[in-house]
């Protein structure tokens, strides 16, 4: 098993600065979260807008979110080390994982409260025109704050910053919600107010959910899609040397890659030639996805998913050449031996020097023929 992966000097350098650029994008989105929370939250209770009240908390919940972006950022783009080999995203996973709980539970909090709200009748007081003026600056801010977070979460390739984008883009969402709802209690449908309350609150609830569910599956080592699985196939096939590939496995951490590919290649190669065939697979699949960060190959001389497990009862080189001595009485100088193990039978190749005392392969098939192991033997002499 072979196991190709990026440098780790490019890979330290990668990690710093994708931690500078996700704490940059999330201080500012923050800044912008807290001063929108306060205006809506007061614009909210002076002017009578239970919907823009609900909106301003949801920013609220932004800057916790943001909070925690920060720290988990912080922690999951720490370069592996040697507890912790193949890096430290799961954190992230883990990050976005509480991200999206934090938005279920203030979701349904609010979904709750409102619903009460509508059932009681309490919609009584029509909204003033600068809740208007707040919700239409909460949608362009967000919807601005969205696109950046978003932008700079796909360049440095994590999860858990397009999903504090989505965050954004929600209260930007809720915001347009409360413009519509506001409009309409000023024509005197003064019970939308508290409607658009639920939908902004369902909305969190949808977002939530999603971010969390996506966490659980990565962390239980969901594999990528079954599109991008049976390209990869395509491109090992596709690669000169290789006869087939037979097992294909693929798991996620954070946005990078794992894989391990078992490559049937021909039984007669050697050693080095079926490692670089694994190169040339692995760097094919990395043109086709850069989020790959490690390949571990494993080379097959035939497909062990359709024969049965090779035996560990089969006899080692150093137990075969003393098999031979013993029934020839004699190992030929200068003999270079090599062993096939195909099919849990093992085949002998024997190269002899010309004018070296040569065996038959008659007198081989015989001395053989009575272990089980035994499967063909090869005699090759060279030429003076």
């Amino acid at each position: 098993m072979t196991e190709i992966s990026k440098p780790d000097s490019v890979r330290s350098d990668d990690y710093s600065a994708e931690a500078r650029a996700a704490s940059k994008v999330t201080i500012i989105g923050m800044i912008l979260d807290a001063v929108l929370g306060v205006i809506k939250v007061i614009a909210g209770a002076i002017f009578h807008s239970q919907a823009l009240l609900v909106d301003g908390i949801h920013s609220f919940s932004d800057v916790a979110s943001d909070l925690v972006v920060l720290g988990v950022m912080r922690l999951s783009r720490q370069a592996p080390d040697e507890e912790h080999p193949y890096g430290h995203q799961r954190i992230e996973t883990l990050g976005t994982l509480i991200l999206g709980s934090i938005l279920i539970a203030v979701g349904a909090a609010l979904a709750w409260e409102n619903t009460l709200r509508l059932m009681q009748g309490e919609a009584d007081i029509i909204p003033a025109w600068p809740v208007l003026a707040a919700a239409a600056l909460s949608v362009v801010g967000k919807e601005w704050i969205y696109h950046y977070t978003r932008r700079v979460g796909l360049e440095i390739r994590s999860d858990l910053i397009i999903a504090n984008a989505w965050h954004s883009r929600t209260d930007a969402f809720s915001s347009v919600v409360v413009l519509i709802s506001t409009l309409g209690a000023m024509a005197g449908m003064i019970w939308l107010d508290v409607l658009a309350a639920i939908v902004i609150a369902a909305i969190i609830i949808h977002i939530g959910w999603k971010f969390t569910w996506d966490s659980v599956k990565e962390l239980v080592d969901t594999s990528i899609s079954a599109e991008d699985t049976e390209m990869l196939k395509t491109i090992a096939r596709n690669t000169d040397g290789v006869r087939n590939i037979h097992e294909l496995r693929s798991r996620k951490m954070g946005q990078d890659i794992l894989l391990d590919v078992h490559l049937v290649v021909r039984p007669d190669i050697s050693v080095s030639e079926g490692h670089q065939i694994g190169v040339q697979v692995a760097s094919g699949m990395r043109e086709a996805l850069d989020n790959i960060r490690d390949i571990n190959f494993h080379i097959d001389a035939e497909n062990d998913e359709e024969m049965p497990p090779t035996s560990e009862e089969l006899p080692s080189r150093s137990g075969i050449q003393r098999i031979l001595e013993r029934h020839l009485g004699r190992y030929p100088a200068n003999t270079r031996l090599r062993l096939h193990y195909l099919e849990n039978k093992v085949h002998l190749e024997l190269f002899l020097e010309a004018g070296a005392d040569t065996v038959s392969e008659t007198q081989l098939e015989k001395a053989l023929a009575d272990y089980p192991w035994f499967g063909s033997v090869r005699v090759w002499v060279s030429n003076p």
